[in-house]
């Protein structure tokens, strides 16, 4: 019995369906969860904390509120952003959309795009217009208003003997400082299903009136950043307090067409007042030495606001809940010296994406801390930023923006028939509604089509019954209908070709000339096989169309023995601008699931050419992960773990675990869904793979304990 048992966990195991049936204790997740506690003990642009839900996030600084925001407005910045927070100035010219149209003339045909404008004004100013707007809002800066002995306001400078830590496993921020000698103690947290902050201050400093809170209301930038430091432009917007009894206050704030309110309540004696233009300072009146404050961002007022304690249980609850589910990697016991930053990274990297990722849109790439490409969200990252939520046993958590599909639909369709495709057609950069934002790069892109059916595929493979099949269907299809007239036949050569007219994941190559990347090659004939499965499981025939396209789809293209970013350049190793930017030829097996199509061989060739001549200065964070999933599928987890710790400036994890890419952008969340993804994959495997851990080294350098997750396609 002992042997057929034996037996059948190998077989199990073989197929990765078993690969963490071993003799072993489960991981105790609190004590893995926080030996990772961050702590802070200055005041430090790039050491900012947050916390947030998922569709709402609060960052402060060194105080545990947004008392100094100018000194971390370079750094990762003291943002308040909800994914409902929106926001879009008056259009007093009346630019029309269709203005940002140019008509390109590829494969014989007329094709519009929208772009961005040089010449002439009109058009440049239409596409710059609707590039802008809408853009996402800073929705108010809340801190501390410290006062020292003279009565002068307290600056940076008199902050001393900070220690400040994030307790990971509740979701809790501990501040701790002195103003003049004076300690001060805050604990900050976020409702887990509202748009609530939360503190419990406590200070001497209170009863002496000498420690009051603070909010303000900046105006937007209307620039690819918003830190939430804009506070000119006064007279352009307003905020009044429009409710003040007992124990709360109703401020609202009106911009353009926009509006919404911010609900305090607190606990004892206090008052709110107007201090200046967009700026309400919540003053105590009693003597007592504590102080609880909830803030509740929200487009309509709403009658109750929980109180710190309320929120502080709700908070430590479902974190709890959080880090029990799904899945854990424990390296205790490990003697490789990266064990323990890898496990760091890992765990930071789910609790940013969860407070940052986990809402009911796709995220921009700065999540909800501050703005990138003007707040919008770039559905060509949304696989970095969503994939490993089912990876790590949380499909529910992706599938939480999926549904944004559906609400976009008619969008997509309406820019693939505007093309002439079928289908729909997926924004790359977007906003809430679905809209297109000019770009010159974006609306070329392709890789963004296939990745619903991805995520599709993952969540049926969470949940393989009829509803998820029902769920999904539509998208699903309309997904591959655009997939399967997109191509271009080639009738001298009887082959369906991509492109022209698309840019590469890697963006270095033009639009009117490019045709056929291997990566997109490869993304697209599996996305397309799999549509045929799912008309299977749906009980439809397999599509003609479809067909077609996989059987004469063009073979991805080599020379030399390697791959090559697309057949339209064979320089694409000779030429050093075509070895920058994203090495998205290896995609083509790291992220894509293997087929025939693919000569392995010719890609460990093309692997070791990249690793070698790659100018990786020049990349972005989600890169060195692709390079893991690459080296592991090529059975070469020792390039897999150095890919992870390649000593580039893109590839740096900050003490608070993001991933810091350069002065604009300081903090990169695919790079943090990235490195989930490509760990998942290098303990769970991915289809075909055989063992476990197959993504690490086998010299005994690794000790690898995990549970609770998924393999990869």
């Amino acid at each position: 019995m002992k042997n057929i048992s034996r037996i059948l966990i190998g077989a199990l195991c073989g197929l990765g369906l078993m690969p963490t049936v071993y003799a072993q204790q489960r991981i105790n997740r609190e004590q893995l969860v926080k030996r990772h506690n961050v702590v802070v003990k200055a005041i430090d642009s790039l050491s900012s904390l947050s916390v947030g839900n998922g569709k709402f996030a609060y960052t402060v600084d060194a105080t545990g509120m947004q008392t100094f925001p100018e000194k971390y407005d370079k750094g990762v910045p003291l943002g308040t952003q909800s994914e409902w927070g929106w926001h879009s100035f008056k259009d007093t010219v009346g630019y029309k959309f269709e203005e940002s149209l140019k008509t390109y003339t590829l494969n014989g045909r007329k094709v519009t795009y929208s772009v961005q404008w040089n010449d002439p004004k009109r058009n440049k100013d239409a596409s710059n217009w609707f590039r802008q707007n809408v853009h996402r809002l800073q929705l108010g800066n809340l801190g501390l208003w410290l006062s020292k002995k003279n009565g002068s306001q307290a600056t940076a400078a008199d902050i001393q003997n900070i220690r400040q830590e994030l307790n990971l496993w509740t979701g809790e921020i501990t501040s701790s400082f002195t103003l003049e000698g004076e300690p001060v103690k805050v604990v900050t947290v976020s409702h887990q299903q509202q748009d609530v902050v939360s503190f419990n201050i406590q200070s001497a400093l209170i009863a002496q009136g000498r420690l009051k809170v603070r909010l303000r209301f900046p105006f937007p930038t209307n620039e690819f950043a918003d830190a939430g430091t804009n506070w000119k432009n006064g007279g352009k917007h307003q905020s009044s307090i429009v409710q003040a009894a007992g124990q709360q206050a109703v401020i609202k704030h009106q911009l353009d067409t926009n509006s919404y309110f911010t609900h305090l309540t607190w606990s004892g004696q206090a008052s709110v007042a107007s201090a200046a233009t967009h700026d309400f300072v919540l003053s105590p009146a009693g003597k007592s030495n504590q102080l609880q404050v909830s803030c509740l961002f929200t487009p309509k007022r709403q009658a109750l606001v929980p109180a710190f304690g309320a929120v502080q249980i709700n908070s430590v609850q479902s974190w709890k809940a959080f880090w029990q589910s799904g899945g854990a990697i424990d390296f205790a016991g490990s003697t490789d010296p990266r064990a323990h930053e890898l496990e760091r990274r890992i765990i930071l990297s789910q609790y940013l994406t969860k407070i940052q990722c986990a809402g009911s849109q796709p995220p921009q790439e700065t999540g909800l801390t501050y703005n990138s490409w003007y707040g919008k969200p770039h559905l060509e990252m949304h696989w970095w930023h969503g994939i490993h939520f089912a990876l790590w046993g949380r499909p529910e958590l992706l599938e939480k923006s999926m549904q944004w599909y559906n609400h976009v639909y008619d969008n997509a369709r309406g820019i693939a028939k505007r093309q002439g495709y079928a289908g729909a057609r997926w924004q790359k950069m977007t906003d809430p509604d679905g809209n297109e934002s000019p770009s010159s790069v974006g609306a070329f892109l392709i890789w963004q089509q296939p990745h619903f059916i991805y995520f599709a595929e993952l969540a049926y493979r969470a949940h393989p019954n009829a509803k998820t099949l029902s769920a999904y269907k539509k998208l699903v299809l309309a997904t591959a209908d655009f997939m399967a007239t997109y191509p271009y036949y080639e009738k001298d050569k009887d082959r369906y070709i991509l492109g022209k007219g698309l840019i590469p994941a890697q963006e270095r190559y033009n639009a009117e000339e490019t045709f056929n990347p291997t990566y997109e090659l490869q993304y697209w004939y599996w996305a397309l096989n799999t549509a045929q499965q799912w008309r299977k499981r749906l009980g439809l025939a397999p599509d003609k169309k479809y067909a077609d396209v996989m059987a004469k789809l063009s073979a991805l293209p080599k020379a030399n023995g390697v791959y090559l970013a697309a057949e339209s350049a064979p320089d694409s190793y000779s030429n050093p601008k075509y070895k920058t930017d994203h090495p998205s030829v290896l995609g083509a097996l790291g992220m894509t699931p293997y087929n025939d199509r693919l000569d392995m061989d010719a890609m460990r060739r093309t692997f070791d050419l990249v690793w070698d001549t790659w100018d990786w200065k020049d990349t972005w964070g989600w890169d060195f992960p692709m390079v893991a999933m690459t080296a592991a599928r090529l059975s070469n987890p020792k390039r897999a773990i150095d890919g992870l710790f390649m000593p580039i400036k893109t590839n740096t994890y900050l003490i608070n675990g993001h991933n810091y890419q350069d002065d604009r952008l300081r903090l990169y969340l695919p790079g943090n869904g990235g490195l989930l993804a490509a760990v998942a994959s290098m303990c769970a495997g991915w289809d075909g793979s055989k063992g476990t851990n197959p993504g690490f080294p086998k010299d005994g350098t690794w000790k690898v304990k995990w549970e609770g997750l998924k393999p990869m396609p």
